[in-house]
């Protein structure tokens, strides 16, 4: 009996040791278990700003100074939106930056310029923190050949040899040099003699020639020799045979004075 009731006990000893540790797992792992934490970090919403601009032209004079106004407003205050404002034109395929501003003013409005030298497209473009990026459509902008643009091409040539006969782009007699000028800048056609050029463009008084303009000397009222306005009475031309084109002072009181673009 006593070995029988020492079996029974130790058995039941055993039976509660093991009930026992059982018990103390599965509380320990219970203990041990991690709880998830909850975070509910919102995401930082962005706000998208009402971005418009306008374009003081669509028309602009070669070398003239585009001017384009931009206005960025937060939409949750009606105030402005604090950032900054890109004006861009496509150019080579792609769009690049010709002006950049910070929005710093009572009305959130910058003005910014450029000077575009073909006809191209432009936009604006807003980034500012908390603010979605904005883009505002396209405008094209139409660029014309002005007196500005024949000099500019005129000034290229400077040292270019004289040649009799020669019309560009590396030797010019006195009517090659112009008619390459005019046709290279302004896409104007002219003879290749100076008493034939004498009859194209517009007439314009000496008293009121200006930058870019077609002067072409006489002898009576043949032409003879021709060149380009550069201003303060100076000339671009291509004088004679063994000198080179470049800046040189009107001579003569005997010559026309012909306008090929506005």
């Amino acid at each position: 009996m006593s070995v029988g009731t020492g079996t029974v006990a130790l058995s039941l000893g055993l039976c509660l040791c093991a009930g026992q540790l059982m018990t103390a797992t599965a509380a320990a792992a219970a203990g041990t278990t991690p709880v998830a934490a909850v975070t509910t970090e919102a995401a930082a919403v962005k706000v998208t700003p009402k971005l418009s601009n306008t374009v003081s032209t669509r028309s602009l004079k070669w070398g003239s100074t585009l001017k384009v106004t931009a206005k960025v407003i937060d939409p949750r205050t009606g105030q402005i939106a604090k950032g900054t404002v890109r004006l861009q034109g496509w150019s080579n395929g792609a769009w690049r930056t010709w002006d950049t501003d910070t929005v710093r003013n009572a009305n959130g409005t910058v003005t910014l310029t450029a000077k575009p030298l073909v006809n191209t497209w432009t936009r604006t473009v807003f980034t500012g923190s908390g603010f979605n990026q904005v883009i505002t459509s396209k405008t094209k902008v139409n660029v014309k050949a002005s007196g500005a643009k024949i000099l500019a091409e005129a000034k290229k040539h400077k040292g270019a040899l004289y040649k009799y006969g020669a019309a560009g782009p590396k030797r010019f007699d006195c009517s090659g040099f112009t008619k390459y000028v005019y046709k290279k800048a302004a896409g104007k056609s002219l003879p290749h003699k100076a008493n034939s050029q004498q009859s194209k463009g517009k007439a314009v008084a000496k008293s009121n020639k200006k930058v870019g303009d077609l002067i072409v000397f006489r002898n009576g009222s043949y032409g003879y020799h021709a060149g380009i306005y550069a201003g303060n009475g100076y000339i671009y031309d291509s004088p004679h045979s063994g000198a080179r084109v470049g800046k040189h002072k009107i001579w003569s009181k005997n010559y026309v004075v012909r306008r090929l673009v506005a």
